[in-house]
């Protein structure tokens, strides 16, 4: 008996969730989950609560059965997490986790404690879909459950071009390819397509960025006036922090976005060097991974960027 099996004996409501502004890879592992236990354990009542979710996800089985909004009644017999690195990181649904009569959680950040009772973390994983693959029964994976693990993997590995996909990623990515999915439409249309107004939204971006540091590092500002005025949610600042990474001569980049409060900015971060930006969004309240990491600050666009310069040349201090 694996684990997974052993954490839903005797269960009979399950409740999964994910992170705030949920990815791909937060979509694709909760939603594999979602399908793979109603396609394979008859008699579970299976409910999904994430925050509102990108059109372009709407292909993946399950994408309708969603609950968006907490319900203060519902209570269930096991919350599973999956890329969630903490508690707050599950926002307004994190009370089910509290009055859930047991808890599991399915990650791979580095900066995961161990939020659950049983955790499943595994922080060399290129993602929380990979982690959740590892977990099933292979001859049981449909392609619907393939099509969202799928569109995990591809989305926290760039499409298999960051230094987080291994072998095994790709051996995964061969498997789940032969059920059938339809994996270049898959990538077209969840990573590539972007609307008009997001595109001009990513120009903006891009034209208005500075660079600091001795050019080393790249930052822009997105507000949320420049988002109304292109019609924009926050889901199409997706992609941005990636262009800027790869500008030529480019160590660090990094986004902030307004939440929607005045002095509050999401912070999202990308290295191409020895920094550890998970270090740096860990010391702000955040977390991620190595090369990518975010947290949430509060403060002038000026402000923030100066404490996270002020952070990028302590480490540089240390590789001297």
């Amino acid at each position: 008996m694996g684990i997974l099996d052993e954490m839903l004996e005797g269960k009979k409501t399950i409740v999964i969730l994910g992170h705030v502004n949920p990815d791909g890879d937060c979509i694709g592992s909760c939603l594999g989950l979602y399908n793979y236990l109603k396609e394979n354990y008859e008699g579970l009542e299976v409910s999904v609560y994430l925050e509102k979710m990108g059109v372009k996800f709407s292909y993946l089985s399950g994408y309708g059965d969603v609950q968006t909004e907490y319900d203060d009644t519902k209570k269930f017999d096991l919350c599973i997490t999956s890329d969630a690195s903490d508690v707050p990181r599950l926002g307004a649904f994190a009370p089910y986790r509290e009055t859930a009569k047991d808890t599991f959680c399915i990650d791979h950040h580095i900066t995961n404690q161990g939020m659950c009772r049983v955790n499943v973390i595994e922080s060399w994983a290129s993602s929380a879909s990979e982690v959740l693959f590892r977990l099933l029964d292979r001859e049981k994976i449909s392609k619907a459950v393939a099509e969202c693990l799928y569109t995990g993997i591809a989305h926290d590995t760039g499409i298999f071009k960051f230094s987080n996909t291994s072998r095994q990623t790709m051996e995964i990515a061969g498997f789940l390819m032969e059920k059938g999915i339809n994996f270049p439409k898959i990538i077209d249309d969840s990573f590539f397509a972007k609307t008009y107004g997001q595109a001009k939204l990513h120009g903006r971006a891009v034209l208005d960025s500075v660079r600091i540091l001795d050019n080393r590092c790249v930052y822009t500002v997105v507000t949320t006036d420049e988002l109304k005025e292109y019609g924009c949610t926050v889901k199409a600042t997706d992609g941005i922090v990636d262009q800027l990474r790869i500008i030529e001569g480019i160590e660090i980049a990094f986004l902030l976005y307004q939440t929607g409060n005045p002095d509050e900015y999401k912070v999202s971060l990308r290295t191409n060097s020895k920094v550890d930006v998970s270090r740096i969004a860990q010391s702000f309240g955040g977390g991620g991974h190595v090369k990518a990491a975010g947290c949430t600050m509060t403060g002038k666009p000026e402000e923030i960027v100066e404490k996270i310069s002020g952070k990028i040349r302590e480490q540089w201090k240390e590789f001297e």
